[in-house]
């Protein structure tokens, strides 16, 4: 019979690992906090009863460093150890140290985590259970050429994928034999970097699926559950965005079905603690299974907000031996719930990732409210704290539930709206203008809904004319009342004419403003504003100013094409160029790595390579020059 828990390490950082310790509080559990150099004012680390510093920036050297973990759990007399999800959580070998050592895993045992940490094996037990599967090439892969031949056989588009992947790494979608070879050397470099482990398999690529799982637990006692399913489709280089539960293309038995192939599968490999079965299902609601995560999942507020359960207070028990405290029937889903990822990236330059200290940090009033209405915000920052280059780029994650779909997207527009975060820049007004777009309202997604809707990349689009006169209106009104206070004359809004930067010239009225809802940051005459997907700059200027205008010179500026600028801190992991070669506009010329992602830079103009200033290995700021 396990022990009770007394002490809780928890091997990671940033927002899971305040979402473990805000459980462990409530449970009467003490919890110990580790951290690197980048996280020594980080909230997790504010929050914990203890803390112990474990090295190094990298996460090779603090966080996926096996030994200065086990050492911290001798440091602190740690009895157990939440891996929450990343860096350790899925390493078996780090689940069987512990069982060695005495100390609780709370999670899986060490073959399950074995078994389905490994796309390969997980498909084919997923096959011997009776599990729906994909078609494709489950023995591994050497090289590129080989990946073609396979991609060849299986039919394209094929997924080029990590064995050990997850979270979007080491996954690339190919739809020809280019796209192949260089799929397969990047998920394979990728996969490398992220999780010590480059075997590569291949499988038809589904177009326009949904991506759904199924929240599954168990206990050691062999009773297994599933707490329904959870809608992930709207995803972006196969990192989800915006999460759901329920999905709003279930039907009852369909739901019925997964849960119970997801049950068998966990069944199979003898599965306790919570845990996620993947699947992708098409058109015709046919599903298929992708993989099963054997962990915690990002998106598991979802799940808690529609069935009332706290899942991490269900892994604990479970992992101190108790038995699950209900049966399947008992499940009951409630109400809608929405996950929104707020991001450290910029969605107007190419979601580049974006890092640096938040000067201002504002969320919505989160908890019960009312009867109608939930918010809750996972977070791991506060105003201050820094956005480091080392890890995965999430501030928060914003959730919304009602009792209606309808409901729970108007309460996440609100939530959206009330967030402000200054400093690094983030995904809000991509987040708001989803949550705007009548195919998402209609429940019409896919995985290939950004893609689709945003093959350019995102910007804001031309703004109603209700939402531009508004804006003016707050920009002349916040403007006029400075100009009373300054000179006491009676300045109106009517004295006054907003220019945007999109050209348009809009003479203020009084009383229209949004009631907050803009966020506006002024430097004199300029104002830079924020409202749901419009970002902009507009400059207020009196009559007789704006009538002058045309007498003033414009300034012609261009980018120069020939000069490849690091689009963000990172490091240069290849060239494939060399000097004095001529090179044609497209062609690959450098890989980056930011934020656990790499990134391929192509040149935009046809050339000669004259300087290549750093070399693989070495690490970049913004607008270094490559």
């Amino acid at each position: 019979m396990n022990q009770k828990i007394r002490k809780i390490l928890i091997a990671n950082r940033g927002e899971i690992a305040c979402r473990v310790i805000r459980t462990a509080r409530e449970m009467g559990i003490k919890t110990v906090a580790v951290y690197s150099d980048a996280d020594t004012r980080a909230l997790h680390v504010l929050e914990a009863d203890e803390a112990i510093h474990l090295g190094p920036a990298p996460a090779a050297q603090s966080y996926l460093n096996m030994d200065k973990i086990m050492d911290a759990i001798r440091q602190t007399g740690a009895d157990a150890v939440h891996p929450g999800y990343g860096f350790l959580s899925e390493n078996p070998d780090f689940a069987d140290t512990l069982e060695r050592a005495g100390v609780t895993f709370i999670g899986p045992g060490k073959a399950a985590i074995e078994a389905m940490g490994d796309k390969i094996t997980s498909k084919k037990l997923a096959e011997e259970a009776g599990v729906s599967t994909v078609p494709g090439h489950m023995g591994l892969i050497e090289d590129a050429q080989t990946a073609v031949k396979i991609a060849n056989q299986v039919g394209y588009p094929v997924m080029i994928k990590a064995s050990a992947g997850g979270g979007g790494k080491g996954m690339r979608v190919a739809y020809n034999d280019a796209q192949a070879r260089e799929g397969f050397e990047r998920s394979k470099s990728e996969a490398a970097s992220s999780f010590g482990d480059d075997r590569i398999f291949i499988e038809r690529f589904i177009e326009k699926p949904r991506h759904i799982e199924i929240q599954v637990v168990g206990d050691t006692h062999g009773n297994v559950i599933y707490l329904g399913e959870r809608e992930c489709s709207i995803q972006r280089r196969n990192q989800k965005v915006i999460e759901e539960a329920p999905s709003p293309f279930l039907d009852e038995p369909t739901r019925q079905a997964m849960g119970k192939q997801a049950c068998d599968l966990a069944r199979a490999v003898g599965y306790y603690s919570a845990g996620t079965v993947e699947f992708i299902v098409d058109q015709d609601r046919n599903f298929y299974f992708l993989e099963m995560n054997t962990r915690l999942q990002v998106e598991h507020p979802v799940t808690e907000l529609i069935v009332g359960l706290d899942l991490v207070a269900l892994m604990i028990r479970i992992a101190q031996g108790e038995q699950l405290p209900l049966s399947q029937d008992a499940v009951k889903l409630k109400g809608w719930a929405i996950e929104s990822r707020i991001y450290a990236e910029d969605p107007f330059k190419g979601f580049l990732p974006s890092i640096g200290r938040i000067s201002c940090y504002e969320t919505p009033r989160v908890g019960a409210g009312d009867r109608d209405r939930i918010i809750r915000n996972d977070t791991g920052v506060y105003a201050g704290a820094s956005i480091p280059i080392y890890y995965d780029p999430m501030i928060a994650k914003l959730c919304t539930w009602a009792p209606t779909r309808e409901a729970a997207i108007e309460a996440m527009r609100d939530a959206l709206d009330a967030t402000r975060i200054d400093g690094p820049g983030h995904n809000i007004p991509f987040l708001s203008a989803i949550m705007d777009h009548p195919q998402f309202v209609a429940g019409d997604i896919s995985t290939s809904f950004i893609g689709e809707l945003y093959p350019d990349g995102f910007t804001s689009g031309h703004m109603p004319d209700d939402v531009q006169a508004a804006i003016a209106s707050e920009i002349a009104e916040i403007y006029a009342e400075q100009r009373r206070r300054l000179t006491g004359a009676n300045y109106g809004v009517a004295n006054y004419v907003v220019s945007f930067s999109t050209g348009e010239i809009v003479q203020p009225q009084p009383g229209l403003g949004l009631a907050g809802a803009a966020r506006l940051t002024q430097n004199g005459h300029r104002f830079d504003y924020a409202y749901r997907e419009y970002v902009g700059t507009a400059i207020i200027r009196p009559h007789r100013a704006q009538a002058l205008m045309h007498l003033m010179p414009e300034v012609q500026m261009g980018a120069d094409l020939k000069k490849m600028l690091c689009p963000m801190p990172s490091v240069l992991k290849s060239l494939h160029v060399e000097l004095g070669q001529e090179i044609e506009a497209g062609q690959m010329v450098a890989v980056i790595e930011a934020m656990k992602m790499e990134n391929v830079l192509r040149a935009e103009t046809s050339g000669r390579i004259k300087a290549l200033p750093f070399k693989p290995g070495q690490n970049l700021v913004q607008d270094d020059l490559i």
